[in-house]
């Protein structure tokens, strides 16, 4: 299987299956010196850490990373950083039942048309359980960033409920178990959740990322545009199925002078009035803040039978069980804000080789 890597000067190979031995990822390009040990890379991993309540999986996986190379006395070295996580909670008998059937929804259909075989035992590679490798090396993204750009995610969305923008506070995004910003909402998605799992279904949700302190002039014409970077980086995140770069799909419904951010002089730099283009002009930051929202469709995974077919072309239904997330969305944010610190930090690299700045 090949298309396993992602970026460009920063490059990220991910490898392993859910219900392998364990997962992995090899990041190359990692500019030498910066401080990187496993103590600043698992506070992150533990934010997207299954079976931390009861509206995510109960896999319980401590996801504990161990760095394989890449490092001396605590820092970089320049040389590709190599980390693991062991898997340590499989339970690949909840498979034996739809190990010859398609989950619709799932890629399981898909998987065998194109190689002709497929590890059903928890999807194999198309999990949800690969993106675990993509928040540890989106950790070392933020050591090449540094503290002068700042990446938040949150939960603004799940199913029919969404938040009232006009509560928005990210202080509260760490003080319960959805990453949501409104705390008002909070008690509506438990009770909703809720009612889900107990009916052996699942619900999708949408994510919404920002970046502050992103210079102006990463990114460039015409086929290396930061925002079409960003998303193809969101959407190869498991299950995503729309990206929007700021106002997004609302663009298409204002003319020319609602959509325009119109420019000012302020304090001898540029300054805006408004951020619809999402902090991106002609695919290169303007220094505004970057804004993404991406959609996660339902888990496909679920308790609820549907009809089917077999991989011999028998009709079936298929139902799941096991530990799955009624909504895989809520540990989508760390997954997503991982994935916008690595496409800026190539991004920071490839301006600084290409500018010297």
């Amino acid at each position: 299987m090949s298309h396993n890597s992602f970026g460009h000067l920063f490059r990220v190979t991910t490898w392993g299956e859910s219900h392998g031995p364990a997962i992995g990822c090899v990041v190359d390009g990692c500019p030498p010196g910066l401080p990187l040990d496993e103590s600043w890379i698992q506070p992150f991993l533990d934010r997207r850490r299954p079976g931390q309540s009861r509206f995510t999986t109960q896999r319980r996986e401590p996801d504990q990373v161990r760095i394989l190379s890449g490092t001396y006395e605590g820092r970089t070295t320049g040389t590709p950083v190599a980390l693991q996580i062991e898997n340590t909670d499989q339970r690949s008998r909840d498979y034996g039942a739809i190990a010859d059937r398609y989950r619709p929804g799932h890629a399981d259909m898909a998987y065998d048309a194109k190689y002709g075989l497929r590890d059903p035992r928890g999807g194999g590679r198309s999990s949800a359980r690969e993106t675990a490798m993509r928040v540890a090396a989106g950790a070392i993204a933020q050591r090449i960033l540094g503290d002068q750009v700042r990446i938040r995610g949150a939960l603004v969305r799940i199913g029919q409920h969404a938040i009232d923008p006009a509560r928005w506070n990210w202080d509260e995004v760490d003080r319960n178990p959805f990453f949501c910003p409104d705390a008002e909402t909070v008690p509506v998605w438990e009770d909703y959740l809720d009612s889900v799992r107990k009916n052996g279904s699942s619900v999708g949700a949408v994510i919404a990322l920002e970046a502050t302190g992103v210079p102006p002039g990463w990114g460039a014409p015409l086929y290396g545009k930061l925002d079409a970077d960003l998303a193809s980086a969101l959407m190869g995140i498991n299950a995503v199925k729309a990206v929007e770069i700021g106002a997004g799909f609302e663009a298409a419904l204002l003319t020319g002078e609602e959509n325009a951010d119109p420019m000012r002089m302020e304090n001898g730099a540029v300054a805006f009035d408004g951020n619809r283009a999402g902090g991106i002009l002609g695919g290169i930051s303007t220094g505004q803040p970057i804004i993404a929202r991406f959609a996660v469709k339902p888990t496909s995974s679920i308790l609820t039978p549907v009809p089917s077919v077999s991989s011999i072309g028998e009709t079936v239904m298929v139902s799941t069980k096991g530990r799955h997330d009624p909504c895989v969305g809520i540990r989508a944010v760390p997954v997503g804000e991982a994935m916008l610190a690595c496409t800026l930090a190539d991004h920071m690299l490839r301006h600084r080789g290409q500018t010297g700045r």
